[in-house]
């Protein structure tokens, strides 16, 4: 089985992840004119409004729905989530007091998708390693939470999707400036880049969230279980599940053998498969692998 990580190694990745996430609003985000994801965006637009720190609106935004998260979702997921949202808030707070100017990239109007694009890869990482570890980083993920488990059928990150495009809808007017006249100009711009900044980001988290192990289960009917196997053990070192089956259309009695490979060990299983007469087979993607068996000698 797959080994459980310790909690404090658990606590301690939510910590860095955090942190991470602070430089990334400080030196890519908060400088150029954009709205990122989620509840941390309204924080975004306040402190570009008002001045008032995106810290502190966090710790004002996440606290109370921590502690609902608490009492109404799942404990273990509000307090990683609370700790990551307490870590970042003053990590933010330190970081703005610091002289980060030569370190940030400010784009000025020009060329903005880049920081974008930096901006959403890190942030896709911070989201996969926190959803990983049952934790996330606060806002719209915890009202996402709670409202699939309320209403199962509502997926997740289509939940989280529909906030984060109200978020983007808002941008519209808040980065509006006026114009010699006084007449405000609106501009889309800072809508597309926060729904750029959503793609990549979410892009990025689901690759982490289906994780690195992932491989090719083969299921295979056929007329030859005991030479495929033997194959299939020999060649390329794994083993099978053998299940008895009848055709349906023949009344046939057939096996069915499933096999779960590596993604290089695909192109060698199809080639096994070329030798053998009445035989069929189909492939499958499997996102993460679980467990062994003893390895084959």
């Amino acid at each position: 089985m797959k080994r459980r990580v310790h909690p404090v190694l658990t606590y301690l990745k939510i910590i860095l992840v955090a942190i991470l996430l602070a430089f990334n609003y400080e030196l890519f985000i908060v400088e150029n004119g954009f709205a990122p994801a989620g509840l941390n965006g309204i924080a975004t637009m306040v402190q570009y409004k008002t001045g008032f720190s995106i810290g502190y609106m966090s710790l004002l935004i996440n606290v109370p729905l921590c502690t609902l998260a608490f009492f109404l979702v799942d404990r273990r997921f509000a307090v990683r989530t609370l700790v990551f949202c307490v870590t970042y808030s003053f990590s933010f707070l330190y970081l703005q007091s610091l002289p980060m100017q030569r370190f940030q990239y400010i784009t000025n109007g020009y060329d903005t998708i880049y920081p974008v694009i930096l901006a959403g890869v890190t942030s896709g990482f911070v989201y996969g390693v926190c959803f990983r570890s049952n934790a996330s980083t606060g806002g719209t993920e915890i009202l996402s939470k709670y409202i699939s488990k309320r209403n199962p059928e509502l997926n997740f990150f289509w939940v989280t999707f529909t906030l984060n495009a109200i978020v983007a809808a808002i941008s519209f007017f808040v980065y509006a400036v006026p114009d010699e006249s006084g007449t405000m100009i609106y501009n889309y711009k800072p809508v597309c880049l926060c729904v750029l900044y959503c793609f990549i980001s979410s892009f990025v988290g689901r690759q982490i969230l289906r994780g690195t192990k992932t491989a090719c289960k083969f299921t295979v009917i056929t007329a030859h279980p005991r030479e495929l196997e033997q194959e299939i053990t020999n060649t390329l070192r794994h083993g099978c599940t053998e299940i008895s089956a009848v055709g349906g259309f023949s009344h046939e009695g057939r096996t069915m053998l499933i096999c779960v490979v590596n993604k290089h060990q695909m192109v060698d299983f199809q080639n096994i498969l070329k030798k053998y007469d009445n035989t069929f087979a189909f492939a499958e993607t499997v996102s993460e692998t679980y467990g062994n068996f003893k390895k084959i000698k």
